[in-house]
């Protein structure tokens, strides 16, 4: 095999390029997201207009809201955001499997008797409520299956008020399946009709870990996030993974083959907007991410934040870019350029005015370019347009 390195100019948007990846989305480009959260979720409905073939490789990090309850007592990786991507990427059409999309995205009520959820749940998993009954097989017993499994293994003070049945299901497979998150996610993405691919960077059920300027160590997702709990007022120095939630153990983690080969094939490597730490830096910390970027020759875009982010206290946009390469450098096994890491920062200054405007010319000391383009709109302001930013990208590819 020969590997030849062609470059071209690019214009944003290129309405040709854009038209083509909308007439065949099945033959679109691969577009990888380290990502987490909930930040790319209209992004990816967009997105799946033009190519079925985008990876979004996600933190299982998370540590409060309803997967809180579910990594305590099964000691688990964290699956709602992941359950959120994979039907922000489902086929919701008809062509799709709608039933499934509706079981998958309901909640139990916050308000409701947890002795009569039950009966609901056991409902389900007998294939006599109204929501399974419209599933039909033999997806409807695969479900029903992946159900039962949790039903057996739920512990009698685990609380289902609030619930999603998606994270039910995904947490009924992963013990069907021996504790591998890999099969559960491949038949949930197929009974979905996703269009795009959704991969954990790592299986372990493990925490993050960070340290503040001030001294302080943080364990423990939700606590750094600033959203359940008041907001970090030190910059954070480091972030690590932990074995434990309750007090640090350090754990040695490295990159997969499976996900290394996907950071191979892709087409354009995005570190998209979202929690800084928790969401996009958590993504690189086992070793070998970065060797794996640094040998793919396709593009690299970084997309600031817009707004506060809370992860982001005390730095300025020059910091984040930096910050983003020094762990992209960390365990690389040689020196490599910045630009086998990075090659593109998007910004837009017409319709953004940013706290600590970024230097095109500090910039390309690194072999950076600094690309200036339309990605906020009117109606989108004050976030990202997701059909503005889902052109820019694809143009580049």
């Amino acid at each position: 095999m020969t590997k030849i390195f062609v470059e071209r100019v690019a214009t944003i948007p290129d309405i040709l390029r854009l038209q083509r990846y909308q007439r065949v989305p099945e033959l679109g480009p691969s577009l990888l997201f380290f990502t987490g959260g909930s930040a790319l979720k209209d992004f990816s409905r967009e997105l799946k207009k033009y190519t079925h073939n985008s990876i979004h490789l996600m933190t299982p990090f998370d540590s409060g809201g309803s997967s809180a309850s579910l990594r305590e007592h099964f000691n688990m990786p964290a699956i709602g955001d992941i359950r959120s991507r994979l039907m922000a990427l489902a086929d919701e059409s008809v062509t799709g499997n709608p039933a499934l999309y509706k079981l998958a995205g309901y909640r139990f009520p916050q308000d409701g008797n947890n002795g009569n959820l039950r009966l609901l749940l056991t409902s389900m998993v007998e294939g006599d409520h109204p929501l399974l009954m419209n599933v039909p097989n033999p997806m409807r017993r695969l479900i029903r299956l992946q159900l039962k499994f949790f039903v057996e293994q739920m512990p009698d003070d685990f609380d289902l008020r609030g619930a999603s049945i998606g994270n039910l299901i995904l947490t009924g497979g992963y013990l069907n399946y021996d504790r591998h998150l890999d099969p559960i996610l491949f038949l949930f993405s197929k009974l979905l009709a996703t269009k795009g691919r959704v991969q954990t960077i790592t299986n372990g059920p493990y925490h993050l870990y960070v340290t503040l300027e001030s001294g302080e160590t943080i364990l423990g997702q939700h606590l750094i996030t600033g959203k359940e709990v008041d907001p970090i007022h030190s910059k954070v120095i480091d972030i690590k993974l932990s074995s434990s939630n309750k007090v640090y153990e350090p754990v040695d983690v490295k990159l997969r083959g499976r996900v290394s080969r996907l950071i191979d094939s892709a087409d354009l490597i995005c570190y998209p907007p979202g929690s800084f730490y928790t969401s996009l830096i958590a993504n690189l910390l086992p070793k070998g991410v970065g060797k794996s970027i640094a040998t793919n020759d396709c593009p690299k875009v970084y997309i600031p934040n817009l707004g506060i982010d809370p992860e982001q206290y005390g730095m300025s946009q020059m910091d984040s870019v930096m910050t983003l390469i020094g762990y992209l450098q960390k365990n690389v096994g040689k020196k490599v350029a910045l630009n086998k890491l990075l090659n593109y920062v998007f910004i837009d200054s017409k319709n953004v005015r940013y706290s600590s405007p970024l230097s095109e010319n500090q910039l390309k000391k690194y072999g950076i370019t600094l690309i200036d383009t339309s990605l906020v709109s009117e109606n989108s302001a004050p976030f990202y347009d997701s059909e503005k930013l889902s052109h820019a990208l694809l143009s580049l590819t």
